[in-house]
């Protein structure tokens, strides 16, 4: 008999892997397919085997229910769960937004506030994605069109935030950073848009894969505050 799961947790093609190997070894098991950009596993068995099981041999990390079980879950709980997960995420913003503040409280500078909000956020969020500089590209490939095809892209990405940080900060170059945060955002800003209009259940990497985060629209609201911010700031340029 064949049984299809959804799967969350995992972020990377490690994950895949690791999820494949521990449902694999479940006795009754036949063979296990795990998809990581659907967050599915079909898993053919020789007698049933309870989801229970199949919890118990992934652990903490992953969760795991059949695709009939998460229709029935609760709107309302569902919604309560993907909010705590991303509280991370807003902890972060609302520390980049205070700093962004008392740098340039007296005088207050507009320009200046906006200027070291987007160099903080690129710092501190290519920080995160650092950590895990193996596992990012597979998770920031499952959404990013150009990363799609473009691999050596998503390799690359940390160390472009990184860069594109540093010179809004030492205010270096500002035109090119401004454009390049439009493009590279707004590239970024079109795959999470594909992905929450076909409401795929995927892990977002706007944190690296050491926190995980789910995609939701939170994700889509603060690309879009970068490059609103950035088009503002070439049009008072230009």
């Amino acid at each position: 008999m064949i049984h299809t799961y959804t799967v969350t947790g995992m972020t990377c093609n490690g994950c895949r892997i690791g999820v494949e190997d521990k449902l694999g070894r479940i006795p009754g098991v036949v063979k296990v397919t795990v998809s990581l950009e659907k967050s599915e596993a079909e898993i053919v068995m020789k007698t049933h085997i309870s989801t229970a099981a199949f919890q118990n041999a992934l652990g903490e990390k992953y969760k795991i229910y059949e695709k009939n079980d998460s229709l029935q879950m609760p709107i309302e709980a569902e919604e309560k769960s993907e909010w705590r997960q991303l509280y991370p995420l807003f902890l972060i913003i609302g520390y980049i937004t205070v700093a962004a503040v008392l740098l340039n409280r007296n005088p207050w500078s507009a320009e200046g506030f906006m200027l070291d909000f987007m160099g903080l956020f690129y710092i501190v969020f290519s920080f995160f994605k650092m950590l895990d500089l193996k596992g990012f590209p597979d998770s920031f490939r499952m959404y990013d069109p150009l990363a799609k095809k473009v691999p050596v892209y998503a390799t690359v990405y940390p160390f472009i935030e990184t860069i594109l940080g540093l010179l809004f900060l030492l205010r270096f170059q500002i035109e090119i950073a401004l454009i390049s945060t439009i493009v590279i955002l707004g590239i970024t800003t079109i795959g999470v848009t594909k992905v929450l209009l076909d409401k795929k259940s995927i892990q977002c990497a706007c944190l690296g894969t050491a926190l995980k985060l789910p995609m939701t629209k939170a994700t889509f609201i603060e690309n879009s505050i970068m490059i609103v911010m950035a088009v503002l700031m070439l049009l008072a340029i230009f």
